[in-house]
């Protein structure tokens, strides 16, 4: 069974900073290519960043560039997304997803809510 089980989300203030977690199992978790998404209330799903496997190569959203990393432990089965300099606009649901395109690989976690709030 594939699980992808999101967790670090939560209330935050503008400027602060959250470590969000994603932990995987039932895959060979460094052949997957990473990545998070977020939907903002109200609008469409939208990418945040992906590292592609095993690891090194990152990609991110305008949005987020320069405030968020992406990271992945192979050997925990785990990929991180730090997030920093937050503003109200990257309050949402974070989304985690593993995929491997060339095999028709995609797994979706369930969310996890951060609110960016004064």
């Amino acid at each position: 069974q594939v699980q992808l089980v999101e967790s670090g989300g939560g209330l935050v203030r503008p400027g602060g900073s959250l470590r969000l977690s994603c932990a995987a199992s039932g895959i060979t978790f460094s052949t997957y290519t990473m990545s998070w998404y977020r939907q903002p209330p109200g609008k469409e799903r939208e990418f945040v960043a992906s590292i592609i496997s095993p690891g090194g190569d990152k990609n991110y959203a305008l949005s987020v560039e320069g405030r968020f990393t992406i990271s992945r432990d192979n050997d925990k089965n785990t990929m991180y997304l730090q997030m920093n300099d937050m503003r109200f606009e990257d309050t949402g649901v974070y989304v985690c997803r593993a995929e491997r395109v060339r095999l028709g690989n995609d797994h979706w976690g369930q969310g996890t809510q951060v609110t960016v709030s004064t």
